[in-house]
């Protein structure tokens, strides 16, 4: 994947600058913007569709690529908080198992609210100073759009076209990054986010469908500190 291996790219670099000298602190009472990219990918596994369904008619969610501004505060030297503010992530849903000559069944779109805490490594004045996160992701969706493949599968002959409807859900993520100090004030920063989630999806046929989605965040952004 194009994004994973620029993070890890950037990690190296970093980690290869770290000698080169000091840069001004990221430290207590200290708050950074950074703006980049964030691409969101699912890594799903799908429970079936409840009948009248075929068996094993299951699904897959495509990833996507949007704007990312993700605000930092130190509480400490060491402790941080962290969030980031996006546009929604329009997701494109496929049919999988015994649907997956269906092709693209619908879309959603997806806007996770996430707030961390971190521990970052090493002193406020290292220039290379890689952090751990964890904290709570509120996964919510909404524009939840199928198409004529949908209806087909769910509600042959019916002549009502099919709708649904996906849970949005609280739960927990884990993060890995590094941030790089270029100058007194300007930073880059890389980061991979893991965040366990679970919902279900109730369809306008009173069918239903259980989805892990498991969703894999890379984000690369250019920060400054105020």
């Amino acid at each position: 994947m194009k994004i994973r291996t620029n993070v890890v790219k950037l990690l190296v670099a970093a980690g290869a600058l770290a000698l080169a000298g000091s840069a001004a602190a990221q430290s207590k009472g200290q708050f950074t913007v950074s703006l980049g990219a964030n691409q969101i990918k699912p890594d799903v596994t799908s429970g079936a569709i409840s009948a009248p369904a075929l068996p094993n008619s299951i699904g897959d969610v495509g990833k996507d690529t949007q704007p990312v501004a993700v605000i930092t505060y130190g509480l400490t030297d060491n402790i941080s908080i962290e969030t980031a503010v996006g546009t929604p992530y329009k997701h494109k849903i496929y049919g999988a198992g015994a649907i997956a000559a269906g092709g693209e069944l619908g879309s959603v779109e997806a806007l996770p609210a996430v707030a961390l805490l971190q521990y970052r490594f090493f002193e406020p004045n290292a220039r290379f100073r890689p952090y751990v996160g964890l904290g709570v992701t509120y996964a919510m969706f909404q524009k939840e759009t199928g198409s004529f493949r949908m209806t087909a599968l769910t509600n042959p002959g019916g002549g009502v076209a099919t709708t649904f409807k996906i849970d949005d859900k609280l739960t927990v993520s884990g993060q890995i990054g590094a941030q790089f100090n270029v100058n007194e004030k300007w930073f880059l920063n890389a980061s991979y986010i893991k965040t366990k989630l679970r919902t279900d999806v109730h369809f306008s046929t009173n069918q239903t469908q259980h989805m892990k989605l498991d969703p894999d965040s890379f984000i690369l952004s250019v920060g400054y500190k105020f």
